[in-house]
């Protein structure tokens, strides 16, 4: 690794530890021209999937796209934005863990719907209302009869 100080690209590690819960490796460096020292993190690189639109286009997973899409569902709901934040990468998780390089954005929009049922029913039919394309007030009563019908998987969002 290049030093920050003076450039020279040979320095030493001095100390390696675990962060993140183990996601990163937080590693001490020494310069081995100017005795500076400097601290890096090293992270896995895992590529997103490329996601296939329903019309067959393809196009990069877009996290923001999916967090926008997550806030709309839950305006004015009492839902903290760690939860959301949670969310958000408990579905990039998922995504990531299937090893796919491309996923149907039908999975993206499944994934994003059983997280929402479990964190806030009402932000998951405002969703699915608009993602599934309900054309009237029955098809909003048989998912709201639907959900109602499922045991309680809501945690308490206080």
């Amino acid at each position: 690794m290049r030093c920050p100080f003076c450039s020279h690209d040979d320095t030493k590690v001095i100390d390696s530890r675990l962060v993140a819960e183990g996601g990163q490796v937080r590693r001490r460096r020494e310069c081995t021209a100017c005795a500076e020292r400097f601290t890096s993190y090293e992270t896995a690189e895992l590529l997103m999937p490329r996601i296939i639109k329903q019309n067959g286009n393809r196009e990069p997973f877009d996290e923001e796209k999916m967090r926008a899409g997550l806030l709309r569902a839950l305006e004015k709901r009492p839902v903290s934005i760690e939860k959301i934040e949670t969310v958000v990468s408990q579905i990039e998780h998922a995504l990531q863990a299937t090893g796919e390089r491309e996923i149907e954005s039908l999975v993206v929009g499944e994934l994003v719907m059983d997280n929402l049922k479990k964190l806030d029913q009402v932000a998951y039919v405002r969703f699915a209302s608009v993602y599934r394309d309900f054309k009237d007030l029955n098809e909003f009563r048989q998912e709201i009869d639907r959900l109602a019908e499922e045991p309680d998987q809501t945690g308490s969002v206080d």
